[in-house]
Order: C-alpha cells, then sequence, then structure tokens
C-alpha cells in the first residue's frame, strides 16, 4: 500500500503538496492568481494571433492545460501556457501544412500540440530528462534572441496597418518595405500609442504610482495590469470613434463559452509532416521551462524533477489538443509574476485557470473591437525583453567556440527560419559537446617540492625526472577522444629518449567506453615496442571495475598505482638500483 502511495505521489505531485495546503497558501495563491489572470488575458489573445490562429485559442489553451500542470508538474510557481516562442514555431510548423484562417490550420494545431504532448510524455517516463543538458545555454539565448527579432518584426505589419509576410528576416523586411506605401493613419496612431503606453508601463509605471503615495503591492498590480488598460482604452477608442470603418483591424467576434471538446486529425501525412516540428517544439518548451523552474524553486530552496517535468508538460499539451488549444510550456514572465506575487502552490495556477474561464465565458464579447495593432504591441514589448545580444561579447570573451555556436544559431534562425534555426541549435549544441571533448586537456605534471601533490609544468615549478612522464587525463575517455590520447602519447615519447615510464593519471577519468580501451591497448603494445612501460594511477573504483572485466591489466606492461605519489616513488627507486 505504502509503496502504490509512494508511486502515485512520484507522478501525482498534488497529492503530496495537496495534503499540505492550508487557509495561508490558499490566500497566497488566490491573491497570485488574480494578478496573473489579469496579465494573462491580453497575452493568450496576443500569442494566438502570433501563431496564427483565432483569438480565442488562446485562451483555450490557457485553461485545461494549466490545471493539468498543477496537477503532474512539481514546480510550485511555474505558469504554463502560450508563450511567444511556442507560438512563432506553431506558426512555422502548421503554416507548412495549412493555409491560416483554415478550418485545416487549426486543426493541424490541435495535432501538433497532440504530437508534442506524445513526445514529452514518452521522454518523462522513459526518464529522459537530461537529455535537456545537451542543450548549450548560449545556443539557447542565441535562438531566443533571433526569435525574439523575428516575432518583433513580424508584428510591425499589425501596427502600420499593412499586410506582410514570410518566415525570415529578410522576406519579412522585404515584404514590409513592398507594402509600406499602404500604412493605415489612423492604425498607426493606435499601434504606436499603444506600444508606447506599454514600454513606459513595464519600466514608469510602477515608481510613478510609488511617488503618488500608492503601497507598493497595489502598484505592482497596477503595473501588471498595464496592458488590460491598453486593451480597454484602445477598444473602447476604436468603438467610439468608429475606427474600424476606417480599416483598423479588429480581433472580431470571439466565442463566447468555456473550451470545446477537440478531437485532433490523425491522418498519417499530417503526422509525417509535424512529427519533427513536434519535437523540436517539445525540446525548446522544456529547456525553457525547466530553466525557469528551477531558477525559482532555488530561490525557495526547492527542487523540481526534470523527468516529472515532462509528463507534467506533456499532459498540459494533450490537455490543449482536446480543448481547442496549441502547444504550450512553461513562460518565464507570467511565471516570474506568479513567483513575485507571493504562489505557493501549484494551486494559483489552477485558480488562474479558473479566472481564465470565468473570462472565456463573460468578458469576449468586449473584445470585439480591440484592435489587433494592440496585441501586436503587446507582443512586441514581451518579446523584445528576450532580445539579449550581450550573449556574443560574453562568450566572445570566453570561448571562440561558443560564440561561434550562438552566432551561427542567430544568423541561421534569422535568415533561415525558426525550425531550421532551433534544428541547428540542437545541432550545433551537440557538435559543441562533441569538438571540446574531442581533445581533452591532457597536462604533463611533475611533484611540488614537499608535497605530495603533483601540477602542470608548465604552470608551477614542479620537480620532474628525464626517464618518467606523467600525463594527467582531464577528461572522461571515449570513442571521439580516443584517438586524441594515442596520438598525444606518441608524439611525446619520439621526441625524448630518455623516456622509460608513462604514467597516465586518471583521477578525471570517469568512464573508459570500448573505443578507449582498445586506444589504451594500443598505447600499451606500441610503447612496449619501443622499450617503454606503461602505468596507470589513481584509477576511480568504477573505472577499475570495467577494466577488471578485460584483459587489459594483464597485458598492460607497468603496474597501476592507487595514488600518483606511489608511482613517483616507485620508479624512482627503480631508476636509482
Amino acid at each position: 500500500m505504502g509503496q502504490a502511495m509512494g508511486a502515485a505521489r512520484r507522478y501525482l505531485p498534488v497529492l503530496d503538496w495537496g495534503r499540505r495546503y492550508d487557509g495561508k497558501a490558499l490566500q497566497s495563491d488566490l491573491v497570485a492568481a488574480v494578478i496573473v489572470t489579469i496579465m494573462l488575458i491580453p497575452q493568450s489573445l496576443a500569442y494566438a494571433l502570433l501563431a496564427g490562429l483565432p483569438p480565442e485559442a488562446g485562451l483555450y489553451a490557457s485553461i485545461l492545460p494549466i490545471i493539468l500542470y498543477a496537477m503532474f508538474g512539481t514546480s510550485r510557481a511555474l505558469a504554463v501556457g502560450p508563450v511567444a516562442v511556442v507560438s512563432l514555431l506553431t506558426a512555422s510548423a502548421v503554416g507548412q501544412v495549412a493555409a491560416q484562417g483554415t478550418a485545416d490550420y487549426v486543426a493541424a494545431a490541435l495535432t501538433l500540440a497532440l504530437l508534442s504532448g506524445g513526445f514529452l510524455l514518452a521522454m518523462g517516463f522513459l526518464r529522459l530528462g537530461f537529455l535537456a543538458n545537451f542543450l548549450s545555454h548560449p545556443v539557447i539565448a542565441g535562438f531566443i534572441t533571433a526569435s525574439g527579432i523575428l516575432i518583433a518584426v513580424s508584428q510591425i505589419r499589425h501596427i502600420l496597418g499593412i499586410e506582410a509576410e514570410g518566415h525570415t528576416l529578410p522576406e519579412l523586411l522585404l515584404s514590409l518595405a513592398a507594402h509600406l506605401g499602404g500604412v493605415n493613419l489612423a492604425t498607426l496612431v493606435v499601434g504606436v500609442a499603444a506600444t508606447g503606453f506599454l514600454f513606459w508601463v513595464r519600466s514608469g509605471l510602477k515608481p510613478a504610482l510609488r511617488r503618488l503615495g500608492m503601497p507598493a503591492g497595489a502598484a505592482e498590480i497596477a503595473a501588471r495590469a498595464g496592458p488590460v488598460a491598453a486593451v480597454a482604452v484602445t477598444t473602447l477608442a476604436v468603438w467610439a470613434l468608429e475606427l474600424s470603418e476606417a480599416g483598423v483591424a479588429v480581433v472580431g467576434e470571439v466565442p463566447q463559452g468555456l473550451p470545446p471538446l477537440t478531437l485532433p486529425p490523425l491522418a498519417p501525412e499530417l503526422i509525417r509532416q509535424l512529427a519533427v516540428p513536434a519535437i523540436l517544439i517539445s525540446i525548446i518548451g522544456f529547456v525553457e521551462s525547466v530553466s525557469v523552474a528551477q531558477t525559482l524553486a532555488a530561490k525557495k530552496r526547492q527542487r523540481i524533477d526534470p523527468d516529472q517535468e515532462l509528463i507534467g508538460l506533456g499532459a498540459a499539451n494533450l490537455g490543449a489538443a482536446f480543448t481547442g488549444g496549441y502547444p504550450v510550456t512553461g513562460g518565464f514572465a507570467r511565471s516570474v509574476v506568479n513567483f513575485d506575487a507571493g504562489a505557493e502552490t501549484p494551486a494559483a495556477g489552477a485558480f488562474t485557470a479558473i479566472g481564465l474561464a470565468i473570462a472565456s465565458l463573460t468578458l469576449t464579447p468586449l473584445v470585439f473591437f480591440l484592435p489587433k495593432a494592440t496585441l501586436a504591441a503587446t507582443i512586441i514589448v514581451a518579446v523584445l525583453s528576450l532580445v539579449d545580444f550581450s550573449i556574443l561579447g560574453r562568450t566572445w570573451r570566453y570561448s571562440r567556440a561558443d560564440f561561434a555556436a550562438v552566432a551561427a544559431t542567430i544568423l541561421l534562425t534569422l535568415g533561415l527560419g525558426v525550425e531550421i534555426g532551433v534544428a541547428s541549435g540542437v545541432a550545433l549544441s551537440v557538435l559543441l559537446h562533441l569538438y571540446k571533448t574531442s581533445r581533452p586537456h591532457v597536462a604533463e605534471v611533475g611533484l611540488v617540492p614537499g608535497t605530495q601533490h603533483f601540477r602542470n609544468i608548465r604552470r608551477h615549478r614542479v620537480e620532474t625526472r628525464p626517464e618518467v612522464v606523467t600525463l594527467r587525463v582531464d577528461e572522461s575517455l571515449y570513442f571521439v577522444n580516443a584517438g586524441f590520447l594515442q596520438d598525444l602519447v606518441q608524439a611525446r615519447v619520439a621526441e625524448d629518449r630518455a623516456i622509460r615510464h608513462v604514467v597516465l593519471m586518471m583521477s578525471a577519468v570517469n568512464e573508459i567506453d570500448f573505443s578507449a580501451l582498445e586506444s589504451l591497448e594500443a598505447i600499451n603494445r606500441r610503447l612496449a615496442d619501443q622499450r617503454i612501460t606503461l602505468h596507470l594511477s589513481e584509477v576511480k573504483g568504477p573505472v577499475m571495475d570495467r577494466l577488471q572485466t578485460t584483459h587489459f591489466l594483464e597485458q598492460l606492461t607497468g603496474r597501476v598505482f592507487l595514488a600518483q605519489y606511489d608511482a613517483w616513488t616507485a620508479l624512482a627507486a627503480r631508476a636509482e638500483t
């Protein structure tokens, strides 16, 4: 019974935190839910627009997915729903199989969410959360920066009131330039005013309210409600001044009611076309979500389980697929707001979903005259905070290889589109790892006088012996770098005929795969042919266990020393006899 309950709590974290839920947590969660709901109403509509879907899809994707994540996720503060980058990826993927504005487009978005949810669940049950570590942070930062630029530029058409299309930066810029003659003045005024107001709200409203004597908490809520104010004012202006008659594009009729039950189409050809984009969306969404969740959890000395996060996000995406939504993940901005507002448990997300459901039931008729330019302004202000070109300078100063990977990711995303950009980011992350480990740091070390410590002869004043060379291998050995070590040892002994012993100091080696084992055997044979003895020192227990299952230790011409100092003294004594 106890084991069954433990397994249930592992896959349903709500059973763990739910039994300790109290009135204090309820109060904190309700306050956070109110603030996040206010923020999410315009944001959900805007991100649906970015994804090329009807505005209600954004609301639908923010209701059941949040509830499911609250049940299955492990983060106390992560707020799940539509986010900018995933919305852009959705538009790119679905746009290749159906035309925007059609029923097929909406249906394909459902299938994309279903595939993404299924992939995330499979990874979670297989406990593959560690795969997120293969995506380097600089590459992800480069992709998000480029995506932010693409998103912002793609929304300029709504600010100007013109038609423009394209999935890459050159395409978008050329299309905007070709349609500049058709700028709608009324739309431009609304869009520029909304954008300017939202930029001011982000940094200037809260200090202004504090100077007027408003309490910090109330000023914070007012600042978070800035986008709602922009929506309300511009909607009233369009209605009162009949600006829609002057060409200002509006949201139009939004269905009133709770999310419908939807069945994603499962045509084999559609699944084939969306499978790879779904995997890419899942990976990017998971990495973004886990990064945010871990950052927020650390602030309260909590922890999250990446494998269970995969299950939580997978369930959320399945919920979106069956309730008229599209792919979702944990959003940075809304999660930070949720955390800062005092959310104590995932129940805050469930309360947010209830708030959005009420809005979907009662408020949708009020957004008929909401100008698309205001939603575009909301998106632009939100995504420009993601753009971080400082990553180029930081990586340039620290590592040219990381800089090259970041720069390539940015350029490929801007020049060839987000799907190629994210795929190249994944590939570059893996290649960068392989490149770095293919040339492991190997230091020739000597004895620090008066101690039993050994350090790099190029960095410290140490004692060495002409007949002994000790090479400290600072990386696990596997197929990518096995040949490098083999060549390095051969080059070192070839330049010095006095060498009679080579010691490989293995204190940093955590793994030796079969290819590396064969390289060690080859090193042993080649050194033996040159009358040079090979020794090992400071071999870790798990590595020694593996070596003992082979014939390598029997064929080794030298010895395996527990400590490098033991090797030094033993070989020194042998040289003196």
